[in-house]
């Protein structure tokens, strides 16, 4: 089991986590943003986190410990704060921008900790023979992934259930500089079973399932419901040989070792990296992040 943090990544950092939030720097503004698992003090005091925080977001909710995304809640922020900027990651000869925003849920369009697997992407295709790789990617976002397979040399689909968050992806394509990525806008569940139905393949399968969710036509989803069905059909659309195939979950209380032990139930492969993605602060509290599992052939 391996423990993933972003540690090369100049443009964001972890200042400080506790009191069930966390400060956050992103790029040369700093945020500070609730975050359920930060049970411990805070290392910095309240007066040094106001003082080096641009933007604050604050959710309207008696229960800590389960954040939805229809929890009412805003941002406070200093004037010098934008809406939108951008910032960069380098990786080897991957050099990557992406746009980031102040949403009204909170998030600001990356994941930072996903950093790890975007460097798996770009090591995994690159290092491959054949012409054009296929990557699907579900639950996708703003797209980084996406972008990051494209830019290593692969046809991409990218489907996600949100318009908003697939004209994001679109925006951080342009942004460097690659196109022809294939935009699904459609609930990741129907689109899998009709390619299996379709008879495709895929060199790479990303996906990120949530929670919980809807999809366009108010299609429910539950990962603990539906978890061990997604990967069996996902396992029907993978290749033989070259493949990867990565699993995000961010469901609080799901164990990497539940989506190792799924895969195993559908894939077969001889090593696999599963564990806990962290984010690593300066003051030496490491913030727990979701979970990974992925592997690769050859």
């Amino acid at each position: 089991m391996k423990h993933l943090s972003p540690s090369s990544w100049k443009d964001y950092e972890l200042l400080d986590c506790g009191n069930f939030e966390k400060l956050e720097r992103f790029g040369q503004y700093v945020l500070i943003r609730p975050e359920p698992q930060a049970l411990w003090k805070k290392s910095l005091n309240e007066e040094a986190w106001k003082k080096m925080s641009h933007a604050k977001f604050v959710r309207e909710q008696k229960d800590k410990f389960r954040f939805t995304d229809d929890v009412k809640g805003g941002w406070s922020k200093s004037p010098s704060m934008p809406e939108s900027w951008n910032i960069p990651y380098q990786y080897d000869r991957l050099q990557l921008n992406l746009r980031l925003a102040l949403t009204g849920f909170g998030h600001v369009g990356i994941f930072p900790e996903q950093a790890n697997n975007w460097n798996f992407i770009h090591d995994t295709i690159t290092s491959w023979t054949i012409k054009q790789p296929r990557v699907l990617n579900l639950f996708a976002y703003t797209g980084a992934a996406s972008v990051v397979a494209r830019m290593a040399g692969a046809e991409v689909v990218h489907c996600d259930a949100s318009r908003p968050g697939i004209n994001w992806a679109a925006h951080n394509m342009q942004l460097n500089g690659v196109r022809d990525i294939r935009w699904v806008y459609e609930d990741a569940f129907k689109f899998v079973k009709r390619e299996v139905k379709r008879g495709n393949k895929y060199n790479g399968i990303i996906m990120d399932p949530p929670p919980y969710g809807r999809g366009p036509e108010g299609e429910k989803w539950t990962l603990p419901e539906q978890l061990d069905e997604l990967i069996s059909m996902t396992s029907k659309l993978l290749e033989g040989e070259p493949h990867f195939f990565i699993l995000s979950m961010y469901a609080v209380g799901l164990s990497s070792i539940v989506g190792l032990n799924v895969a195993k139930s559908y894939f077969k492969f001889d090593d696999a990296e599963y564990g806990e993605f962290l984010l690593s602060s300066k003051h030496g509290r490491d913030l727990p992040m979701g979970t990974f599992l992925r592997f690769r052939a050859p």
